[in-house]
């Protein structure tokens, strides 16, 4: 379903001298709404009905965040356990998406209820408030547990620096109104495969992870995802759950984020551009710079504090670009 854009009226204002002072002008912005998703599962033979999200989205490919966030949370392990998933509800006035989303469990399928008894409850910033400590994602992440003995997926510096325009190309909503996130899953190769755009970067993963969900993909052991912003605990998360070892991103990680890449043995990559990143744990998964292995130790444990990968850039700082002269 193509996401409408909001048209508004904006006024720009110029410190150029020799430019209007103010212009008014037609304008687009991304719609936030507020998705509601209901589930309907089992527990002692009866069936039971449960809101147990809302989360303010970008209206489109609602299906596939509704499956990403229950996978990634945890209430479902895999496509099967869906028995209907389903827009629902009132009409929006003036648009046509509808903001709840209906999901039926199969009866066969077990739900722990004390997961869904946190309250869920996100926004479009702040991503799965509340959960705050990595040792939680070890109770249930059989994917991310695998990730830590991985050497997949293996990939070039040259490929790596491709995919931020590859990711921008296909930005459409972004492009139209400068207000969206977006994910973006690669093979080995640099294909894209899956792009979603929305105004919370964790909808726009749970998408890709919907996506992947939905056409049987799971676990994404031999792939890597793109993050239009910055790396944070909650898209860490998410991935571990997707089973994605490779994560970069075009900002900066969180404190968090780099010590979820280390407890899952995740390469963590940020400050991604054209020519240059900052490798935040494990290059090993990235070719020509395969660092030695310990001899006393099996599996993968190379780690690195946050240097550039690239010896010849001299500027370590990836958040402005180097100033000519």
């Amino acid at each position: 379903m193509a996401t409408k854009l909001y048209p508004t009226q904006g006024t720009t204002f110029f410190a150029d001298s020799s430019r209007p002072v103010a212009h008014a002008r037609a304008d687009q912005l991304a719609i936030e709404e507020p998705l509601e998703i209901r589930l309907e599962y089992w527990a002692d033979g009866q069936a039971y009905w449960k809101s147990i999200s809302i989360t303010m989205r970008t209206p489109g490919h609602d299906s596939e965040l509704a499956a990403g966030f229950l996978f990634t949370e945890g209430i479902i392990t895999e496509w099967n356990d869906i028995k209907q998933i389903r827009p629902c509800g009132p009409i929006v006035e003036g648009q046509n998406f509808q903001n709840i989303v209906r999901v039926k469990l199969h009866s066969s399928v077990s739900v722990k209820t004390a997961t869904m008894d946190r309250n869920f409850y996100t926004t479009s910033s702040c991503g799965i408030c509340g959960k705050t400590s990595i040792e939680a994602l070890k109770i249930n992440n059989p994917f991310g547990q695998n990730i830590k003995m991985l050497t997949s997926p293996s990939v070039t510096q040259n490929m790596l620096f491709c995919l931020p325009e590859r990711m921008a190309a296909q930005q459409q909503l972004f492009k139209q109104t400068g207000g969206c996130h977006a994910s973006a899953l690669f093979d080995e190769q640099g294909t894209l495969l899956c792009l979603r755009e929305d105004v919370g970067r964790h909808n726009a993963l749970d998408k890709v992870l919907g996506w992947a969900l939905m056409n049987n993909r799971l676990p994404l052991h031999r792939h890597v995802v793109l993050v239009s912003g910055r790396a944070s605990f909650e898209l860490m998360q998410k991935s571990s759950m997707g089973g994605i070892p490779f994560v970069a991103a075009v900002g900066a990680p969180s404190t968090l984020a780099v010590q979820m890449a280390e407890e899952f043995n995740m390469t963590l990559v940020g400050f991604l551009d054209h020519q240059r990143m900052t490798v935040y744990h494990d290059f090993g998964r990235i070719q020509a710079h395969q660092a030695p292995q310990p001899e006393d130790k099996g599996g993968r444990t190379t780690r690195h504090t946050g240097s550039p990968v690239n010896p010849a850039v001299e500027h370590p700082d990836r958040r402005w670009p180097r100033p000519s002269t």
